[in-house]
């Protein structure tokens, strides 16, 4: 049955209706969290996406007055330019998770230290690699939601290894796709010019029902000022990457 005949017919689709075009649900402060275990997602793995790109102001600089008469071309121009790779600008963003299992276990998941996890053992979840030159595919984490029932709760951040920061240059997403039902969107969109870190989004095991929720809180330090935020109680050091 397709989903407008659910809809016109009253019936109650198996998600919450976000864009019908785009078949995607985007998580904002006004409706900051879903339920996957009500939405029929809460098994299965769940992929989480990050990409993002580089505003055009970045490339071209300041607009001037009446360039628009003197170039009239540039109306036909893209207004904001897929651009992460490193000869464009100079920003490693990468995706990380913190993780409590259920038995008290905590740790990370991240490409700093080469911390990729594992997803059929724990803590079930999967860093698929570190993406460092900005390929479309962007970086992403696999949780084995089979094992929901071992996950207490995962909080999913960016941060900026190693350059100067630049969330107030770069529009990033985190697209979640569950294995059911349409994708969910999380957009970076507040302004933080000196912030390294970005807490983006959490997933809470609360009595059985997996709870996804917008966070979207920028912190000036690294991994360890996200611990001391969200109470996880992890030693930190510094870490580097490895040269390419």
């Amino acid at each position: 049955m397709a989903f407008w005949d659910n809809l016109f017919r009253g019936g109650a689709a198996q998600f919450d209706s976000g864009s019908a075009a785009s078949n995607a649900i985007e998580l904002t402060r006004r409706r900051p969290s879903v339920s996957l275990s009500k939405q029929g997602a809460a098994s299965g793995n769940l992929r989480v996406n990050l990409s993002w790109r580089m505003r055009t102001s970045d490339i071209e600089g300041p607009s001037r007055p009446g360039g628009l008469l003197r170039n009239p071309l540039r109306m036909f121009q893209p207004e904001v330019v897929q651009a992460h790779t490193q000869g464009m600008v100079n920003v490693d963003l990468d995706l990380g998770c913190l993780y409590e299992l259920a038995d008290g276990t905590k740790g990370v998941v991240q490409p700093l230290g080469g911390f990729f996890g594992d997803l059929n053992e724990p803590p079930y979840v999967r860093l698929s690699g570190d993406d460092r030159f900005g390929a479309p595919s962007g970086e992403t984490i696999f949780v084995n939601l089979d094992h929901r029932e071992d996950i207490r709760r995962l909080l999913f951040f960016v941060y900026i290894y190693d350059q100067t920061p630049a969330f107030d240059r770069t529009h990033a997403t985190c697209t979640l796709y569950p294995s059911n039902g349409p994708r969910l969107e999380i957009e970076l969109d507040e302004r933080a010019p000196e912030a390294r870190s970005c807490a983006v989004f959490s997933v809470d095991n609360t009595k059985g029902e997996l709870i996804v929720r917008r966070e979207v809180k920028f912190v000036y330090g690294f991994q360890a000022e996200l611990d001391r935020l969200y109470g996880w109680g992890l030693q930190w050091g510094r870490g580097y990457k490895s040269r390419v």
